[in-house]
């Protein structure tokens, strides 16, 4: 044998020329093998021991011209070689004496790394169970061959490209063990952390294990200072590396991340950069990992620097206005669409600020305030425009572009739920093509749901990923009582939808457990109740905030369109559908809200159709005694700190900033209603509410009644009276001239006692 340097070269030398020339070849795939394959297949299949075969693989590159070697030549190679003999060769220690220790070993991988470029080799099962020693040999980097130690990495690479050698690394421990290799900085880690990155970008939060958190924090803390210290090319290249980390990590994992220190590493890199001067190239990568970041660490970590904690987050907000204005500014949908991973990702900076901001938390100075809004304002108009062009597009987007015109979309439906004045015009011209999209995706995603309930498997679309709808809801609430916009939504038959839209995600909140099978009840009796799981409670949460937003929508629309609402069968079925589920909706604390929205949007209903109501309908009956235990139960006497002071009670408090106008305006209906429908007065009086009102009211220190509160029992207790002369004794025996005389409540005093 030759001197085993002089040997290892001369392969290595020809396998990356085969390797450049068989790429090159793969383009014109020739299913015929060459002579000269032949020749080679046949001297390696002719040999009669391991010393011949190696010999012969001096010869395989040699004999292998490029043009010769096309995938089904490299599979024929591939057999006659024999993948035992190549496993021996990267486990045997015995080498000839003049030989270095790694010769053998660093053949085969030679050899492997050429055959890892082709899918059907690089996934064959006789490669893929090589993994963990491929692993193994890049751990011990530091103990191998350093030319072996790169091409077992070219071997991990060409398998990591393809779904099933993906799926082998991850079960195999590829990314813990990668991913300890990049944090204690072995010799070509870079390699190690390359390979990660693809794992992590196809297999997304499947690469990690949520019972194993620390390592995904161990490797983000070192990626990420790395990225903060880094003042070169490379700092830009991390960006990529870090966003698919946090695109790929589960949401329980990231609940940890306040306990480590790449958060700060992260702000401290980027602020970095983007407060530089800088091109294109190294401010996007910046800009999209700025986005993942936000949308995972929420808009307070943007505000970490204690001493100007809003320089970074109002620059964030103006970079991405101004980027989105550039991309867009003039452009058609095909050429916005392929910066689409950019312009999205400012998008996303763009809706998470604006929906911070409108919490009030931030305060903004007049100037600071003028140049937000002028920036958000350009924007804005750049994606109208982009908008209406595409509306007026005979051909419907499809693909690519239709997932960003959704996204477009969403991010305008942000703007609109806190921007109500600008670009009027535009909206209006605008809205119904906003609505038909909205009510699209609103439409697939209940049909996927459906099917997948059924056990049916939908492909996942545009249409059905995400439910615009839902997002559009909060400024579908201002529209509507705009006249031109509420117009364009009842042409639109947006009512009908809103009815849709509402049915279906009360199917959500008002959740039922799948049937038990008769053959399992008994056993199921015995057991503790199952508790619902975190992904289901999600779920039920956000169809109550969807539910929420909907009944804002059609209760505008009711108090502004009473012809139509009074003609509507839409609306009148909306009242059934109240008054059959509210009472079923669960007492709990979570439901609140949504409990206080259809009470209300049902009372304006009722009293719009009270033309249409029977008295002897007893879902009337469940609904009323559900609305006045809404209405009763939000004021208390304070028995614990002050016995004569009326608070709103505890299960309120928490929700009381959006219960409060409710519990107003569904006091000041249920009077309405009782001047239209007086045998509803009834139920108050025989449940006992009527006089309870009294009975706290007497409680109350004289001069301490909220005047509002005040005014909404009063002007209730009258028409209450009006509706029904025997209450007036009910409330005379329950002291109600002590409580008139008490609170000044002239008009009920009349009513009750005269002059």
């Amino acid at each position: 044998m030759e001197n085993g340097r002089a040997a290892i070269s001369t392969i290595l030398f020809d396998l990356d020329n085969t390797l450049i020339a068989t790429r090159k070849a793969d383009k014109q795939t020739c299913a015929q093998i060459s002579d000269a394959v032949k020749k080679c297949i046949g001297i390696l299949k002719n040999t009669n021991s391991d010393t011949e075969k190696f010999a012969a693989l001096f010869m395989v590159t040699k004999l292998v011209k490029g043009k010769d070697c096309n995938p089904v030549a490299k599979k024929a190679i591939f057999e006659a070689i024999g993948f035992d003999f190549i496993k021996r060769l990267l486990l045997t220690d015995d080498v000839p004496v003049d030989c270095p220790p790694s010769i053998y070993k660093s053949v085969a991988l030679s050899i492997l790394t050429v055959f890892c470029n082709e899918e059907e080799l690089a996934t064959n099962p006789e490669m893929l169970a090589n993994v963990p020693i491929f692993l193994d040999i890049v751990q011990k980097a530091d103990d191998e061959d350093l030319m072996s130690v790169g091409e077992t990495y070219n071997c991990l690479k060409g398998i990591a490209s393809f779904r099933a050698g993906q799926q082998v690394l991850i079960e195999a421990g590829g990314i813990s063990k990668l991913s300890e290799i990049y944090s204690q900085g072995s010799f070509q880690s870079d390699e190690a952390l390359t390979i990660v990155a693809v794992l992590i970008s196809n297999l997304g939060v499947k690469s990690w294990d949520e019972g194993k958190p620390e390592t995904f924090h161990a490797l983000m803390n070192k990626v990420a200072v790395d990225f903060e210290t880094d003042q070169d090319k490379r700092k830009f290249e991390l960006c990529q590396v870090l966003n698919a980390m946090l695109l790929s990590c589960p949401k329980k994992i990231l609940a940890s991340a306040d306990k480590e220190t790449w958060p700060m590493s992260l702000y401290k890199g980027l602020t970095d950069i983007l407060q530089s001067k800088i091109g294109a190239a190294q401010r996007n990568p910046a800009l999209i990992l700025a986005s993942s970041v936000l949308d995972v660490l929420g808009v307070e970590w943007a505000m970490s620097d204690e001493e100007k904690p809003k320089q970074f987050f109002l620059l964030m907000i103006q970079l991405a206005a101004i980027e989105v204005r550039m991309q867009l500014d003039g452009k058609g949908l095909k050429a916005a669409t392929t910066q689409r991973n950019l312009i999205t990702a400012c998008y996303i900076i763009l809706e998470l600020s604006i929906n911070y901001i409108s919490t009030d938390q931030l305060d903004l100075d007049q100037k600071e305030k003028q140049t937000l809004y002028t920036g958000l304002k350009g924007a804005f108009t750049a994606i109208i425009n982009l908008l209406l062009k595409v509306a007026a597009d005979k051909n419907k987007p499809a693909g690519d572009e239709k997932w960003f015109v959704y996204g477009t979309i969403r991010v305008l439906a942000a703007w609109l739920a806190q921007e109500t004045s600008a670009l009027r015009i535009q909206i209006y011209q605008l809205l119904p093509f906003i609505l038909e999209v909205s009510n699209e995706s609103f439409y697939a995603r209940k049909a996927k749901r459906v099917a997948e309930k059924s056990g049916i498997e939908t492909e996942a679309t545009a249409e059905n990923s995400v439910d615009i709808l839902r997002i559009l809801l909060p400024g579908l609430c201002h529209l509507a009582v705009e006249d031109p916009a509420r117009a364009i939504i009842l042409k639109n038959n947006e009512d009908k939808v809103l009815s849709d839209f509402l049915q279906f995600h009360w199917s959500i909140v008002h959740y039922k457990r799948p049937p038990v099978p008769r053959s399992e009840r008994l056993k199921v009796l015995n057991q503790p109740k199952q508790e619902l799981s975190p992904e289901i409670l999600a779920e039920m949460q956000d169809s109550r905030t969807a539910m929420i937003s909907a009944c804002n929508v059609l209760m505008n629309l009711t108090v502004l369109e009473t012809k139509y609402v009074d003609a509507s069968p839409v609306f009148n079925d909306l009242l059934r559908f109240i008054f059959e589920n509210l009472p079923e909706l669960k007492d709990i604390p979570e439901n609140l809200v949504l409990h206080g929205n259809l009470c209300v949007l049902g009372l304006l209903l009722l009293k719009q159709l009270s033309n249409k109501v029977k008295k002897n309908d007893f879902s009337i009956c469940r609904y009323i005694q559900a609305t006045i235990r809404f209405l009763w139960d939000a004021y208390i006497i304070d028995e614990s700190n002050d016995p004569t002071a009326l608070v709103v009670a505890m299960s309120y408090k928490e929700h009381w900033m959006e219960i409060m106008e409710l519990w107003f305006l569904g006091m000041q209906t249920m009077s309405g209603v009782l001047a239209q429908i007086p045998w509803i007065s009834e139920f108050a009086i025989e449940s006992g509410w009527a006089e309870g009102i009294i009975v706290t009211l007497k409680k109350v220190k004289i001069g301490t009644l909220p005047p509002n509160v005040k005014s909404a029992y009063e002007d209730f207790l009258c028409h209450l009276v009006d509706a029904n002369e025997s209450v007036t004794a009910v409330l005379k025996k329950a002291e109600a001239l002590r409580v008139c005389r008490n609170h000044r409540l002239m008009e009920l005093g009349k009513k009750l006692f005269g002059d």
